[in-house]
């Protein structure tokens, strides 16, 4: 057997980290560190070992089985689930497509305005960002669009990981937001700010998005998970510190409060702060993790609604593609419709993003814990206690912190 690339063997993982790792990184680990400072570090770590077991249960459920999660969750539960599933996943796709279409608008702009009018550069970016990656996502294959993520990641991790070193920060103050956990109060949005960190590091319900990933690579057993806990180790990793990263970067550049020039006022701040070199190199390195972002929401979010729609329909089970129907009218919306969400606000969309989707991760914890069980997989593939005991206290932390969520949005 030929030896792999090392791409090849960590590929996948990277992908998570690419996809995951974008607006929600950016903009929520920014305000989050401007609201906070830095004693919400250790949330980012947290967030990511998180998202590491869930989708490494992702994994293993699929390698055990042949069936992605999704479609095989959704066969083993009650029809009126499966309807649930798509009232979650539609809102679901218009707020992070907004969110990522919005970013890749003014991260564009801030390094090649159009005109005069901010606003109307920024759309423009924004169409034109998203018809390319629906062009990959339709004929680009997946060998190119592995490369071409690979490239975006190195590229955002040089250059924000570099940025957030080069501000110097406390670095002692930094230690203790990394092993001291706590939630500053901070104008009543501590724990807001803190759920939608820890819940938009590394993705939501992208993490599902992974299973395509894997199939692609040529994994299909369950001996093939060793392979998915290295990649999986090696992407989160990336994740996590590119998170920190844009958390230290926030608690030092004052973040304009309605968001709405957040690259443009991170870099005029940055350029004060250390030159203009560096004024050009975070924008560069923001719109590389942006525009990735939305490439593998483009690439494999559609593959989602195929498996659904196929399961719901009762067909046979089979390999999702870009190519079927259902696939392929679900991306043709998700590249316009998000389009007409106003860019104006995007502190307030980049928010109902991080915390419309932390909402997912009870949900896929309690599904993990159910499907993943050995009763269900065998004792080879099934839940060991340490994965248990981690999915449960996931859902049991973001039910409370859905809870908490509601109770300060309605004021009771």
């Amino acid at each position: 057997m030929p030896r792999r690339s090392l791409l090849s063997r960590i590929g996948p993982g990277l992908l998570v980290a690419a996809t995951g790792v974008g607006a929600g990184d950016l903009a929520t680990g920014a305000f989050s560190g401007h609201q906070l400072g830095l004693a919400v570090l250790w949330a980012v770590v947290l967030g990511a070992v998180l998202k590491a077991v869930m989708t490494e249960g992702v994994a293993r459920f699929q390698l055990a089985t042949g069936e992605t999660l999704l479609d095989g969750g959704l066969r083993r539960t009650h029809p009126a689930l499966r309807w649930g599933f798509l009232v979650y996943f539609l809102p679901w796709s218009w707020a992070t497509g907004a969110a990522l279409v919005s970013a890749c608008g003014l991260s564009a702009n801030a390094l090649l305005p159009l005109g005069d009018d901010p606003a109307h550069g920024r759309m423009i970016w924004a169409v034109l960002h998203s018809a390319v990656g629906a062009l990959i996502a339709w004929r680009g294959g997946f060998r190119f669009f592995e490369l071409l993520m690979a490239g975006a990641i190195g590229l955002m991790f040089a250059c924000v990981v570099g940025t957030a070193i080069a501000i110097g920060p406390d670095w002692s103050a930094v230690l203790s937001g990394l092993f001291v956990p706590r939630i500053p109060h901070a104008d009543g949005e501590g724990i807001v700010w803190t759920i939608a960190l820890l819940g938009g590091v590394g993705g939501t319900l992208t993490v599902l998005c992974y299973g395509y990933w894997i199939r692609e690579s040529g994994r299909e057993s369950i001996a093939d998970l060793r392979e998915s806990k290295l990649d999986l180790t090696v992407g989160y990793a990336v994740t996590a510190v590119f998170g920190l990263a844009m958390v230290v970067i926030g608690s030092v550049i004052a973040v304009d409060e309605k968001g709405t020039k957040l690259i443009l006022n991170l870099a005029g701040a940055l350029e004060r702060e250390l030159g203009t070199a560096a004024s050009k190199l975070f924008p560069l390195g923001a719109w590389a993790a942006i525009f990735s972002s939305l490439l593998g929401v483009w690439q494999a979010v559609p593959l989602l609604f195929a498996d659904w729609w196929r399961a719901t329909r009762g067909a046979p089970v089979a390999r999702a593609s870009i190519r079927e129907p259902a696939a392929l009218l679900f991306l043709a919306a998700l590249a316009v419709l998000p389009l007409f969400a106003s860019l104006d606000d995007f502190r307030a969309i980049q928010r109902a993003y991080a915390v419309i989707g932390a909402l997912f991760l009870p949900l896929l914890a309690l599904v993990l814990l159910r499907l993943n069980s050995r009763r269900r997989l065998g004792e080879a593939a099934g839940n060991r206690l340490p994965a248990r005991l981690v999915l449960v206290f996931t859902a049991l932390f973001f039910l409370v912190a859905g809870w908490l969520q509601a109770k300060q949005s309605l004021g009771f």
